[in-house]
C-alpha cells in the first residue's frame, strides 16, 4: 500500500487530500483544508507551510503531488498562488519527499475524463472513485483529485516501463 498526498494550493485556502493506493484501488485516508486567518502574505505563507508540514508528519505519505499555477488574467493572483504553492512545496521538500506537478487540465482529464470538467464534476467523481458518502469541501476534493491523478500517472509509468523491458 502506498500513501499519496495531493495539495491544491491557495493563499486563503489550501486543500489537502490523502489516499492509499493498491493496484487500481484507491481508499480515502484524510482530506481537509488549511484556511489562513490573516491578510498579511507572509503570515499566510507561514500558516500554509506549518499546516502542510503537520499533515505530512502525521500521515507520512510516500509521494506528494501539487497542482501547477493556472494563469488567466490576474497576474497579482497568479503570483500569490505561486507563493502559496512554493510554501507548500518547501514544507514537503524539507521532509525529503519530492513533489510531482500536474496542470489543472491533466487532473481533470485523469479524474473525470474531460480536461475542461467543472468543479462539481470533479467532486462527484472523487466521491465515486473513493466511495465516499459525505460531501467534500471544494479544495479538499481538488486535492484528492490531484492525488488520484498522480496515482494514475505512476501506474502508467510502471506499465510503460514493463512494456519497454
Amino acid at each position: 500500500m502506498t500513501i499519496l498526498m495531493g495539495i491544491d494550493p491557495g493563499s486563503r485556502i489550501t486543500g489537502y487530500g490523502l489516499v492509499s493506493v493498491q493496484g487500481t484501488r484507491y481508499q480515502h485516508i484524510e482530506s481537509g483544508h488549511i484556511k489562513t486567518d490573516t491578510k498579511n502574505l507572509a503570515g499566510q505563507l507561514r500558516q500554509i507551510y506549518l499546516g502542510i508540514e503537520a499533515v505530512v508528519k502525521q500521515y507520512q505519505p510516500h509521494e506528494v503531488a501539487v497542482e501547477e499555477v493556472f494563469f488567466h488574467n490576474n497576474v497579482k493572483s497568479a503570483l500569490k498562488l505561486g507563493q502559496a504553492r512554493g510554501a507548500a512545496i518547501v514544507a514537503v521538500a524539507t521532509t525529503g519527499l519530492s513533489v510531482a506537478e500536474y496542470s489543472p487540465r491533466e487532473v481533470k482529464q485523469a479524474v473525470v475524463g474531460y480536461g475542461a470538467a467543472s468543479k462539481e464534476q470533479i467532486q462527484h467523481m472523487v466521491k465515486r472513485l473513493l466511495n465516499l458518502q459525505v460531501d467534500l469541501q471544494e479544495d479538499a476534493a481538488d486535492a484528492l483529485a490531484i492525488a488520484i491523478c498522480h496515482g494514475q500517472n505512476r501506474m502508467l509509468k510502471k506499465v510503460y516501463a514493463e512494456l519497454a523491458e
